[in-house]
């Protein structure tokens, strides 16, 4: 597949073997300018880098060769997974993001997404429950590329994973008051689904947390942190999915 290089200095130099990538994680930029983010991606002194690289114009660059570990997830875990960087091949995306009046991405960088992910998907055999969010691996620090991102969109391309929900029905759902032990039913469900355990903060904050991103992810609509029957239903839809 062409891409335009633009090769950054912020990569491990040691090779990984082409069965340790197992992971797409999607990231937005969050900055004002596009050539800043761009710059900062290259720039050695600022530590940070992904693969590919998505414009507004849907021109993809590539910053690091797949094969080289690139420094964009952090602290990062999914299912038994940790240090996600090891796994993954990091696609930054041209977008402001929630500091800087957060908009959709536009038809040229979803075009773009769905060009590269199918190429990688098909290259080292990347499963759906393997396409991910920042925000889905690093939920206490992240929370890009956020609720605008079209993951129901790339779900129906095979693109990630979506519920297959009736969404006017569990809408009805939504803001439904739920118990107790269904609500730390949802939490395991989230935990099955892939989402980290983090005690480090206490249970409550954490569970709040976790909520927003899953919602950030499967509940894009409303984003609150509270966990109702709507997102109950979807958890328990998802399990399947993810295992």
């Amino acid at each position: 597949m062409k891409t335009k290089i633009k090769y950054s200095l912020n990569f491990d130099p040691k090779k990984r073997k082409l069965s340790n990538i197992k992971f797409i994680i999607f990231h937005y930029t969050g900055m004002k300018k596009e050539n800043d983010a761009i710059n900062k991606l290259t720039n050695k002194g600022s530590k940070v880098s992904c693969h590919y690289f998505i414009k507004k114009n849907g021109e993809i660059l590539t910053l690091v060769p797949d094969l080289y570990i690139s420094w964009h997830a952090g602290i990062s875990s999914w299912k038994k997974f940790k240090s996600l960087n090891k796994y993954s091949i990091g696609i930054e995306i041209s977008n402001k993001g929630h500091d800087y009046e957060y908009k959709n991405f536009n038809k040229k960088q979803i075009k773009s997404i769905v060009r590269l992910s199918n190429f990688l998907i098909k290259k080292y055999k990347i499963k759906s429950k393997f396409i991910l969010g920042h925000s889905d691996i690093s939920p206490d620090r992240k929370i890009d590329p956020g609720e605008k991102f079209p993951w129901k969109h790339l779900a129906k391309k095979k693109i990630g994973i979506w519920h297959d929900l009736d969404h006017q029905k569990i809408k009805e759902e939504r803001m439904k008051k739920i118990g107790q032990l269904d609500k730390k039913n949802f939490i395991n469900y989230l935990y099955k689904i892939g989402y980290s355990k983090n005690f480090k903060i206490s249970k409550t904050r954490y569970a709040k947390i976790l909520t927003k991103a899953f919602q950030r992810r499967f509940r894009q609509e409303l984003i609150n942190g509270i966990i109702d029957k709507e997102c109950l239903l979807i958890s328990q839809n998802l399990i399947k999915k993810f295992n």
